[in-house]
């Protein structure tokens, strides 16, 4: 970046340098007194007759012998089609950079010389940094189909254009499929030059997103030898990692997979990546080698992904047809060299239309100073260069590589690469990485139809056979042969050892440490541990620090009793917790003497009042329903008042002596009792409970109720509830006492806060079921856990560790090994049976209303049935003296008067018995008829009728 400010002198200044360093390139000095058909400062006709191109790449290797006959091939395609360049021919400067640095910047600006419209090349990433200064200056475009170093896409190239997929969009494919298996660590191996530095980079940031990284950077020079690399890989391999990504040249990367093999590098438990530079290998050889197959067998590699389409195919057709080829088979550099060429022509054409014209004029920076050798005058800048550089910028066409478009940052659209598994004799498709869907088995074409998705549940692949012939996925990681055992830091606890203290003959026992080392065995390879006591042993330590030391790099792990919170997330790795916990308040308890009153507490007095107007109200319902039938229901008003009082609570004790004879009465009286049950049952175990029952000594009921006072709270020496307390529940400082052992919570709590005490403890429930436990349940806790956490082993940040003991600790969990090692060592008094206070006990009217509506339902459905049944007959009935005969003339009608009813009247006929209604009902019915004969025709009402 350092020429992005400075001036166009400096430049020629820095031109100067090079040459200098080129060992004074010269010139010819016939070359300057050629004079030809572009002049300075002379305009060529719109249409020239002949427009150059330059060609730089190397010719003898993988990438050239494609690319060639490619830009052959597309020469020819373009002069021999009328509708690009017409009445004009293109021709092509080539020139062979033989894999030099040096000879390739000198042979680039050897063909500036013959005034090219565009530079097609290099395949050097290195060559293509210093060829961009040239083509800057020069105002001609630079298209490169093979330089995919992600940093040439800088500011500081304008005129730098990549024809193919920068290698920024194949590392995070790379980093996606990282992310994809669960890999955190990898270690990357590549050549140290400019294309290698720049694609690691953006691998690195790539994998930083994922929340992984590159724990080693292996890089050689161009120039290693074999036992360069060697000792390289031997280093790499007694690291930690086992996923290796290999970035690489194509005519020396398999060199790094022939000596892997030697060093038993390529079995089972390694994990080998390629860039595109295997596939390009691979593309190039009609059939490899089946020796050099043996060596990348279960290897994953990316390749650019190109359209199968008809124009590929037919265009690959020819290729293999030319007789002047040089290899049987093309990778996909050929056809970006292809597409280039006619990028160049089709915008150049298009240029022209416009109004542009080549012509070229000399550069007044560009002069020879202080007699110097270099003939700097021949170089001649295109004047329309930044014309035509816009032009290519927006052109669009298809071309045999795919759709050929520039995006805002002067990449290619629609980047995608093919993954390749390779096996056996060749390869296959096991998916596909765009940048506009991440991994997918679908095409890139067929997800560009659809909205982007790159969650990751779409994230997909088919099956992979990995190094050594296996489909499971490689953990990627082993323990180094070389490596120390694991720095394990225990806390040296003074108190509630029985979760971990030291011990004179295995170091550290406890129960955190039993569950660890079960956890351990599970793992399906051995771990080396070396346990190191964290403490002075006069206090217990403070669990921050210890997580920070881990942090540090101090540790490698803190096994031990380590709640998880928030700020310890930040800086560690846990596992899965293998034991609940959670902050919870403690406070003393006493027994307290049975009260003369006490057989009132089970119920509350809402409870009492509603059981009684019940009692009350179903007695009375019953005898409505009895006493018109039952001669037990019947009687004095005294007697009958006496009778609803006795039935209604004899009921209570199943002790009625009275008998229901009516249905409705019978039915009511069943659910009833079935309510009785049930109250009684309760009261008693209410009443049981409350007799033996444990009381609070303070007015402490939760959390809410501590917060609010002002007294002392004990706090455990080294737990996180004391800062807890502070910064999240705004407790002040001043009230926090910290107490070191169970003997001084002991003394603490039965002091109190007027004797120097504490009102209430606040620890984490592990610790206060123990402590309750070792003191005979003379402490209980109130209210509600406030916090929810657990316990878990700490890691240092992306420990595949971490992941695995998480996997076994479920294991403990569901086989039941976690429920047995917690009893073997926290197996003590259940104290929480016997914490049932009489609050507690109480029952109120919320746990029976359902019963007690039931019971309403079935009264009020009973009284309406009764009701409707003594009304009907109330109807029917008419008093005798209510009926009037008149005295009428013998041949006069008869009429009856009916006198008003009071409701005196109603209730004398809702009292009298139900049998007395019914025969009088019968008896008038009787009257009725008989009435009705004699009122018929012909018939005397004083003369009976004759039988």
């Amino acid at each position: 970046m350092e020429f992005v400010l400075i001036t166009r002198h400096c430049r020629m200044v820095m031109i100067r340098k090079l040459f200098l360093v080129a060992f004074c390139l010269w010139i010819p000095t016939q070359v300057v007194g050629r004079t030809g058909n572009t002049t300075v400062n002379a305009t060529v006709p719109s249409r020239p007759s002949v427009v150059k191109i330059g060609v730089l790449f190397t010719i003898n290797s993988v990438i050239g012998r494609s690319a060639k006959l490619a830009i052959l091939t597309a020469v020819d395609d373009v002069n021999s089609d009328k509708s690009v360049l017409p009445d004009t021919k293109l021709e092509v400067i080539l020139h062979d950079t033989n894999c030099s640095g040096f000879l390739g910047t000198v042979e680039a600006l050897q063909f500036m010389e013959d005034e090219v419209i565009a530079a097609i090349g290099p395949q050097s990433s290195g060559i293509a940094h210093v060829i961009s200064h040239v083509v800057n200056e020069l105002h001609v475009p630079l298209l490169s189909f093979g330089a995919t170093d992600p940093t040439l896409a800088a500011l500081q190239y304008p005129y730098f254009l990549r024809t193919t997929h920068s290698d920024s969009f194949q590392m995070y494919g790379i980093a996606d499929l990282v992310d994809y298996y669960g890999w955190r660590e990898i270690i990357a191996i590549f050549v140290d030059d400019d294309n290698g530095r720049g694609g690691i980079s953006v691998l690195g940031d790539a994998l930083a997103k994922k929340r992984a990284k590159i724990t080693y950077k292996a890089a050689f020079s161009p120039a290693a030898s074999t036992n360069d690399i060697t000792d390289l890989l031997t280093g790499v391999n007694l690291m930690e990692s086992r996923v290796y990504v290999v970035h690489v040249n194509p005519d020396t990367g398999l060199r790094i997979f022939s000596i892997a093999k030697k060093l038993g590098m390529t079995t089972a438990g390694y994990v080998w990546i390629a860039t595109d530079w295997l596939p390009s290998v691979l593309d190039s050889s009609e059939r490899v080698n089946p020796d050099t197959m043996n060596l990348i067998q279960g290897v994953v590699a990316l390749r650019h992904h190109t359209p199968d389409t008809d124009l590929k195919k037919n265009f690959i057709s020819r290729l293999k047809s030319r007789k002047d080829k040089e290899t049987t088979s093309f990778n996909s550099y050929a056809l970006y060299a292809y597409d280039s060429v006619w990028l160049a022509a089709r915008s150049f054409d298009v240029f022209l239309k416009n109004g542009g014209n080549l012509s070229f004029t000399n550069d007044p920076t560009l002069q020879q100073t202080n007699g110097s050798s270099l003939n700097l005058s021949t170089l001649r800048a295109f004047v329309g260069g930044p014309e035509f550089l816009q032009t290519i910028l927006t052109t669009n066409f298809t071309g045999v590589s795919g759709q050929i478009q520039f995006g805002i940052d002067k990449n290619l659209v629609h980047p995608a690469y093919d993954i390749l598994n390779i096996g056996g004799s060749g390869f296959r498709i096991v998916g596909y990485w765009t940048n506009y869907s991440g991994l997918s088995v679908e095409t890139p074409e067929i997800l560009y139809k659809k909205p982007p998705n790159t969650s990751t549940s779409n994230q997909k692949l088919s099956g992979v056979i990995w190094p050594g012939g296996i489909s499971t996925t490689p953990r990627g990681w082993v323990f180094p042969f070389n490596q120390k055992p694991l720095r394990i830091a225990v806390p040296h606890r003074v108190s509630y050892q029985e979760f971990v203290a030291k011990d004179k003959d295995t170091g550290v026992k406890g129960y955190c440490i039993d569950v660890f080392e079960a956890a351990v065995k599970l793992l399906p390879y051995a771990v080396p541990l070396k346990y190191i006591l964290y403490g002075h042993g006069d206090r217990n330590p403070d669990y921050n620090d210890l997580v920070n030391q881990v942090a540090q790099n101090n540790f490698d792990a803190a096994v031990g009793d380590i709640t998880i919170v928030t700020n310890r997330t930040r800086i560690v790795d846990f596992t899965q917790p293998y034991k609940e916990s959670g902050l919870v308040v403690v406070v003393p308890v006493k027994e307290i003497k049975s009260s003369p009153w006490s057989f009132l507490k089970p119920f509350t007095a809402q409870m009492w009042c509603v059981t009684g107007a019940f009692f009350l109200s179903v007695g009375a319902v019953v005898w409505i329903l009895e006493h018109r039938i039952n001669p037990e229901f019947r009687g004095p008003p005294r007697k009958q008042l006496i009778t609803i009082f006795w039935f209604s609570f004899s009921t209570m004790f199943f002790s009625h002596r009275e008998n229901t004879v009516s249905t409705l009465g019978r039915l009511l009286l069943l659910i009833w009792l079935f309510v009785v049950l049930i109250i009684n049952s309760s009261y008693t175990a209410s009443l049981t409970s409350i007799l033996t029952v444990q009381q609070l000594t303070s007015q402490i009921e939760g959390i809410d109720s501590l917060i609010s006072s002002s007294q002392p709270i004990g706090v455990q020496d080294g737990s996180f509830a004391k800062k807890y307390l502070i910064n999240e529940l705004n407790i002040a400082e001043s009230r926090i006492v910290t107490l070191k052992s169970q003997q001084e919570y002991v003394d603490a709590l039965q002091r109190g806060p007027r004797n120097g005490g504490v009102v209430a403890i606040v620890d984490e429930l592990p610790y206060i079921e123990l402590f309750m436990s070792n003191t005979n349940c003379k402490f209980r806790t109130v209210g509600q856990e406030f916090t929810k956490s657990g316990w878990g082993f700490a890691f240092q940040r992306d420990s595949p560790l971490a992941v695995d003991l998480s996997t076994t600790i479920l294991q403990l969990s569901e086989n039941g090994d976690l429920q047995k090692i917690h009893d073997k060592w926290l197996m003590r008094n259940d104290c929480a049976a016997q914490f049932n206070g009489v609050d507690s006990n109480q029952l109120s009217l919320k746990s029976f209303w359902g019963l007690f509506l039931v019971c309403g339902i079935a009264c009020l459905l009973a009284l309406i049935a009764f009701s409707i049944k003594v009304f009907g007959q109330y109807m029917k009935f008419i008093p005798e003296d209510e009926v009037v005969d008149e005295e009428v003339p013998p041949t006069g009608p008869r009429r009856k008067l009916r006198s008003s009813r009071s409701f005196k009247d109603i209730i004398d006929f809702v009292d009298r018995r139900e049998a007395d209604i019914k025969e009088k009902l019968h008896s008038q019915k009787k009257k009725r008829r008989r009435s009705s004969i004699d009122d018929q025709p012909g018939s005397s009402p004083y003369t009976p009728s004759s039988s």
